[in-house]
């Protein structure tokens, strides 16, 4: 589910999101699953890692984003006269 919550976060806000995750430890009784990942705010996993340690990078295209923002107006489509925030 690691991976669902991150694409989930990008497209809900439109965003990049980056997380890291720790390495996971045979001696730990937690097992993490690692894989620290980039996603873009269309959901697309742009770089991951496996299990171990390592780092991940990407690159950042604002561009796209400001498109992907564009074509879906989230931020625009608020229902204020339904709720107020």
């Amino acid at each position: 589910h690691w991976e669902l919550l991150q694409r989930g976060r990008a497209l809900d806000n439109q965003v990049f999101v980056a997380t890291a995750s720790p390495a996971r430890n045979p001696d730990s009784k937690y097992q993490a699953w690692g894989h620290s990942s980039i996603v873009s705010p269309w959901g697309e996993v742009l770089a991951t890692t496996d299990h171990g340690p390592d780092t991940v990078f990407a690159e950042i295209d604002l561009v796209r984003a400001d498109e992907i923002r564009q074509n879906i107006p989230i931020s625009k489509q608020a229902r204020l006269d339904v709720y107020n925030p």
